[in-house]
């Protein structure tokens, strides 16, 4: 296990969204960080998912899948599905199915840090939000709790709604959500309609150190050119930017 002053980068839901990650990897690589960790759901969008893929596999990023890297293998040959789906599966290549067939659905580092995308039983639930039918609620402590307790590691990383934020849960472990480095806005239908949003475009990660006194958390954000990015998806999808019903999160 490294000692103090260990720092990692964290990033989370790229989303096939090359022009956001480079912009986070060139800024990850002026801070001189020692080792990137990736919490899933890096290829769906209807961006440039096969670009990102190689940039991933090329610096030999440590991931875990996230319930869209699912989506695309399960689906895989399917038909039936959005138009971003089916172009993300059309964009892939034969070495991008492996890699994302050989992530795991989560892991630990360190002895001390354990990955997921969503939470630590299910890859397509939130970890600090529960959706209503008139809005979202945080989790009560207890109900976070029993989220993770099966979890040893004291520090736990997780994704998913693209959100960055920080949790302490019974003064024993440590939740971080770096939030998105790819998406900052989405809707989803599940379980009801509702929406996630930072307020501003940048593509966001975190920079956790390992020090005398505990973990040190330090949140990001990165300017890209998002409007490059969004061209990119309209010709995807359209000028209504809807690209089906597949979920965003």
């Amino acid at each position: 296990m490294p000692g103090a002053n260990f720092k990692i980068a964290v990033v989370s839901d790229i989303h096939g969204n090359t022009w956001a990650l480079k912009a986070v990897l060139t800024d990850i690589k002026k801070r001189g960080i020692d080792k990137i960790l990736n919490l899933g759901d890096s290829l769906y969008g209807p961006l440039a998912p096969a670009e990102t893929a190689d940039l991933l596999i090329r610096h030999d990023i440590l991931s875990v899948s996230g319930n869209e890297d699912r989506i695309i293998i399960e689906k895989d040959g399917k038909s039936g599905y959005s138009e971003t789906l089916q172009y993300v599966r059309n964009s892939l290549g034969y070495e991008h199915r492996r890699w994302l067939k050989s992530l795991p659905f989560s892991t630990t580092v360190y002895s001390d840090i354990f990955l997921c995308h969503g939470t630590p039983g299910r890859d397509d639930e939130y970890f600090f939000w529960i959706i209503f039918k008139d809005g979202k609620i945080k989790k009560a402590e207890s109900e976070l709790l029993d989220l993770v307790q099966a979890v040893e590691e004291p520090l736990i990383l997780y994704g998913h709604d693209h959100t960055p934020n920080m949790v302490t849960i019974s003064q024993s472990k440590l939740a971080v959500n770096p939030g998105s480095v790819g998406l900052q806005a989405y809707t989803d239908d599940t379980p009801y309609f509702h929406f996630m949003e930072t307020g501003k475009p940048h593509a966001r990660y975190s920079i956790i150190s390992r020090e005398n006194s505990g973990w040190v958390v330090e949140f990001f954000s990165v300017e890209y050119d998002w409007d490059t990015a969004a061209k990119t998806a309209k010709k995807i999808t359209g000028p209504t930017g809807r690209s089906g019903s597949e979920p965003a999160g």
